[in-house]
């Protein structure tokens, strides 16, 4: 190259061109293109669809009976696709079918501009050769109606064309000769179930070996409106196109000015999900052809509860045809469907309220995460999504009506005392470690005003247990952290409801988060993003308290002990004993089953301390009834 002489100038003499090895590039395009052998038969039906379009662009006033049907047959191994389209003289023949990447119905959109024609880069015939050993292509021209000529090739590197008599009709049929280890494709069942769903949009009629119904009989309600309800039409289609679940209700998707051209319809599905479930279910089909059976990525990631089928013809396919390129279209299709589920629930609310209660029954804990990533379906659902309590499932308006004004919510799983105190209480209390309760509530108090009272955190405790009318002195204080609280737990005199409950046990649930995440393995499992900010959360705490032990002092028998205690009686000792056992057991029965201290050994305690406690008891009050003053052994 000469001294200065940029790149891309290069001398000619230095130009080379780029060898290509046919073998090798037929073999990745046929065999490795597409990620399963299905994609030849879609891939022949398109071609067979668009030589009736091309036959109709070219011929409008000939005699034109339009039909695709495809023949399996088991014992010979072979699958045969055959139409009544345009046909293939022999100079085409070697121009399209036999080029890689040279597609006459791309050159015939582009000149025509007409949309119905489906394929675009002259790729489509090579996936035949990903299933089968030999492709014999008989074809007619309707330019030629009276020759005839075939095609035979053995892994498309190689091929022959001779002249054959001339077809009764125009068009071609497409053999196969399956290869050993595709040979159930021959089976015709299969082939009807795999043509029904990606031909079910197809205008052509599709069939198989000799049925005289089309595969593709389906009434389309955006297509063919119904002389009846446009709802029950929809329903008709989506019971016939899902695959898992059956539709609670179906909304239409529909063109956007200056947006998008795609219209379908969307599903409500009769399957039971959750949280951290995801059951989207889109097909999408570009100009009546199947071109992605699980487009999840274009529907909101919170409708997980959501099926349909849309069609545009703005969308561009990756080579394979079994993908969308991210482009703006696809972006503005995502924009599209979100606000038709929207749209789609809001209708459903005002106008099927049947259909309404079971979505919200079915649904329920996605829609909590729905209303929050959405702040329409927050209008929508605020008031009517159904949220887990101690009492059953209850709408948000309940809970804070059974809650005087104010919504409670428990921030660990309870158990122990910690359950008995919420039963006690009278009050529904909401389950914040289930998925999206805590953040849909906090939302919800802010919407509406009220009082939100997390149980669990330390703020939201100060508003059940109130403190002691007059502060307890520092040594009694000390001595009754020695006789109930274990390491890690903090004694707080407070008092409460009810009085008969004589002390409260209640994990600090931000230090129980930080232990968590601060674990190694923990870290591992956790996202970089949310460990972020869950230890932002939880910086405030440095997680040595793990529990607060709250002591009612309203509570008769924990008066009596401090009158034991202050008097020296000696049953002080033993009752103390006897509470710490007791909270033991109680805080064992938890749902972590880890109390902080030895249940044996409580166990073992609670016999003890009756034992002492009815020693001390004088013979003659051995009948007296029970009363408050029995647990201090005071007389």
């Amino acid at each position: 190259m000469s001294e200065g002489l940029p790149p891309d100038h290069a001398p000619a003499e230095d130009l080379r061109t780029t060898e290509v090895d046919l073998g090798g590039l037929v073999n990745v395009l046929a065999t490795h293109l597409y990620s399963t052998p299905l994609v030849a038969l879609r891939e022949l039906v398109q071609n067979a669809h668009d030589s009736h379009t091309r036959r109709l662009l070219e011929d409008p006033d000939g005699d034109h009976h339009p039909l695709i049907r495809v023949r399996g047959d088991a014992v010979r191994r072979t699958v045969a696709v055959e139409d009544t389209g345009a046909g293939l003289t022999e100079p085409e023949i070697h121009a399209y079918l036999a080029t890689v990447g040279t597609g006459y119905t791309r050159m015939l959109r582009e000149l025509t501009g007409n949309q119905d024609l489906i394929g675009a880069f002259g790729l489509g015939f090579l996936s035949a050769f990903s299933v089968a050993d030999e492709v014999v292509v008989t074809t007619t021209s309707h330019r030629e109606p009276a020759l005839g000529h075939r095609y035979r090739s053995r892994g498309g590197q190689q091929y022959r064309v001779e002249p054959v008599p001339a077809r009764p009709r125009p068009g071609t049929v497409v053999e196969l000769t399956l290869k050993d280890e595709h040979a159930h494709l021959a089976d015709e069942d299969a082939l009807r179930e795999v043509l029904a769903r990606y031909c079910v949009l197809l205008p052509i009629p599709v069939y198989v070996g000799d049925d005289e119904e089309p595969v593709n009989a389906v009434d389309v309600p955006w297509r063919r409106p119904s002389d009846g309800d446009p709802h029950e039409a929809r329903m008709r289609f989506a019971s016939a196109f899902g695959r898992r679940f059956e539709p609670l209700t179906a909304f239409p998707v529909e063109p956007v000015d200056g947006g998008t051209d795609a219209i379908g319809l969307l599903w409500v599905q009769d399957g039971g999900t959750y949280g951290s479930s995801d059951n989207r279910d889109l097909a999408v089909y570009l100009r009546g052809m199947l071109l992605a059976d699980d487009a999840r990525d274009l529907l909101p990631g919170w409708a997980g509860f959501i099926g349909g089928v849309v069609e545009s013809g703005r969308l561009t396919p990756t080579a394979s045809r079994e993908d969308l390129q991210r482009d703006e279209h696809y972006r503005a299709l995502q924009r599209t469907l979100t606000d038709a589920i929207v749209d789609g629930l809001y209708e459903t609310a005002r106008l099927r309220p049947a259909a309404w209660r079971r979505i919200l029954t079915r649904h329920g804990q996605d829609l909590l995460g729905a209303a929050l990533c959405d702040d329409r379906l927050f209008t929508l659902l605020a008031d009517d999504v159904p949220v887990p309590t101690s009492q059953g499932d209850l709408t948000a308006g309940a809970l804070r009506a059974a809650g005087g004004g104010a919504v409670h919510v428990a921030l660990g799983s309870g158990g122990g005392f910690e359950e008995m105190l919420y039963r006690a209480m009278r009050v529904p209390i909401a389950r914040g470690e289930r998925y999206a309760v805590l953040p849909f509530l906090r939302r919800y108090a802010q919407l509406r005003g009220c009082r939100l009272v997390e149980l669990g955190s330390e703020q939201g405790d100060r508003s059940l247990f109130r403190d002691p009318e007059r502060p307890l002195p520092a040594e009694e204080t000390a001595w009754l952290a020695g006789a109930l609280a274990d390491p890690g737990e903090q004694l707080v005199p407070a008092r409460f409801d009810p009085p008969g409950l004589p002390l409260v046990l209640v994990p600090d649930r931000e230090a129980e988060l930080k232990a968590r995440i601060e674990d190694d393995r923990a870290d591992a499992r956790i996202p970089s993003a949310a460990l972020r900010l869950a230890r932002a959360f939880t910086a405030r705490t440095d997680g040595e308290v793990r529990a607060r032990l709250y002591l009612n002092l309203s509570c008769p028998a924990v008066r009596d002990l401090l009158d034991a205690y202050r008097s020296g009686h000696t049953g002080s000792a033993t009752a103390a004993g006897l509470l710490r056992s007791l909270k033991v057991i109680m805080a064992a029965a938890g749902p972590t089953g880890s109390s902080g201290g030895d249940l044996t050994a409580a166990l073992a305690g609670v016999g003890t301390a009756v034992s002492a406690l009815t020693a001390a008891v004088p013979a003659g009050l051995a009948d007296v009834p029970d009363s408050p003053g029995a647990l201090s052994g005071e007389a």
